[in-house]
């Protein structure tokens, strides 16, 4: 049985074969196009659920026929681009237009199967949602060529073969959650729910209703364990979770079922479990600060996030991906970062990771100017960085207890980001990684004023 119809538009013969070859090896129709206007006849008569589109043919490019196919018909199927001659400002206008993807040539062959697979996914997904027209979202893989990241992604592809629970180390903002949406895009799950919970963002007096749910009569609320059947939840900063949770999703997790608050019958929960912290775990639960049970249950498998200064030679991939990626999501202007300011970025410590390399591309593209992002606008976003924040650990900080220090620094380090997100509660919890609905009760319970208006 076919896995789907595929077309395949391309005026280099070989590469159209190659590409046959491989997808009919894999169980799909294959349909071959050698210029837009075959392509036309194609899509009119066989309706394929993919298009495969070079940029550069003959008659008509790439970029026109994506326009006329999205703008004559909304329900088209995914289409993705290829281009051997394509440039960074391509890819973006093509994923502006609707492209799902776009693939540089020489092909990666596992990326185009895999890229593939998810789209037709993504197509019979539509079809079947009483929502109507709904992609699901491109994976993002932890960036960087370097060896430390290919292994990295080839380990994690491994796991997610699995149904391990994993473990994330590492430091904040090195891109954990990434790695563990990655891990779920590749695993049989991949269209089921990715729920994430930063625990610190959650109420002591509420976490037990956060996870469980509640329920009176017929009256039920759905806690983030049950939102997450047949997906993954993703816990950011395990550590921080109090001991009557841990207890509770510890028994969860082993008789795979949970109960709601107020609740009197068992609701089974098909979960698996990748967790994240920035702390020695074990070191934890030998100081009696962690259950030990806990801790062993989610610790099946662990993997280390590395720092940017470990592979800082992916730095300049780095960078030019969130300059795509502001521009594709945002519309902010392209700039692109001289060799200089390039050179020197990848020296920089980057205390603050992956997460602070994106704030850094976020305020050059917002505050800059011109077409080139020269060394001496770098150092002095960085230098004003440095100045801008708020908070300084002071001696007066000690004399405080854990739980007044904790929400002195939460304060100024939320304020310190709102201000650079320009109030945005939207932005801000992007940039510091809070699901929104943790953010605005975060925000309310420090006295934080923002924007209403924050979408």
């Amino acid at each position: 049985m076919s896995q789907g119809t595929v077309l395949v538009v391309d005026d280099e013969l070989e590469i159209g074969a190659l590409v046959q070859d491989i997808l009919e090896d894999e169980g799909y129709q294959v349909l071959l196009a050698t210029d837009a206007a075959q392509a036309r006849v194609r899509c009119i008569e066989q309706k394929p659920d993919l298009v495969l589109l070079d940029i550069w043919m003959p008659d008509e490019d790439g970029i026109s026929l994506l326009k006329d196919w999205f703008h004559s018909n909304e329900e088209f199927c995914p289409v993705i681009i290829m281009s051997g001659h394509g440039t960074i400002e391509t890819a973006v206008e093509a994923t502006r237009l609707g492209a799902y993807e776009f693939l540089e040539k020489p092909l990666s062959m596992s990326k185009l199967l895999l890229t593939v697979e998810h789209a037709i996914d993504s197509r019979s997904l539509s079809k079947n949602s009483d929502k109507g027209h709904q992609q699901t979202e491109t994976i993002i893989e932890p960036g960087g060529k370097s060896l430390v990241m290919e292994r990295l992604r080839e380990q994690a592809r491994k796991l997610a073969r699995h149904e391990t629970r994993i473990l994330l180390t590492g430091e904040q903002g090195a891109g954990k959650e990434t790695l563990a949406r990655y891990i779920h895009g590749h695993s049989v799950r991949r269209s089921g729910p990715f729920v994430s919970v930063v625990l610190g963002a959650i109420a002591a007096d509420q976490t037990v209703i956060e996870f469980f749910g509640w329920e009176d009569g017929d009256d039920i609320h759905q806690g983030l364990v049950e939102k997450a059947d047949g997906g993954v939840l993703f816990l950011d900063g395990v550590d921080n979770m109090e001991e009557e949770t841990q207890l509770r999703l510890f028994s969860a997790l082993q008789s795979q079922s949970i109960m709601r608050v107020g609740g009197c019958k068992a609701v089974a929960v098909d979960v698996r479990v990748i967790s994240s912290t920035r702390h020695n775990l074990e070191q934890q639960v030998q100081a009696g600060q962690f259950l030990a049970n806990f801790y062993y249950l989610l610790n099946e498998v662990s993997i280390s996030m590395p720092s940017l200064r470990d592979h800082n030679e992916d730095v300049s991939e780095l960078l030019a991906y969130y300059v795509d990626y502001f521009v594709s999501r945002e519309k902010m202007p392209i700039r692109r970062f001289s060799v200089a300011s390039q050179n020197f970025l990848r020296h920089y410590p980057w205390h603050g990771n992956v997460r602070e390399l994106k704030n850094l591309v976020q305020r050059l593209l917002i505050l800059g100017a011109g077409d080139q992002i020269e060394l001496d606008e770098v150092k002095a976003a960085l230098n004003e960085e440095t100045a801008d924040r708020p908070y300084h650990v002071s001696t007066d900080l000690y004399q405080l207890s854990l739980k007044e220090a904790r929400e002195q620094f939460e304060k100024d380090y939320l304020q310190y980001h709102l201000k650079r997100a320009e109030g945005s509660v939207a932005r801000l919890s992007e940039a510091v990684g809070m699901e929104r609905t943790h953010l605005y009760r975060k925000l309310h319970s420090l006295n934080i004023e923002f924007k209403k208006s924050s979408g």
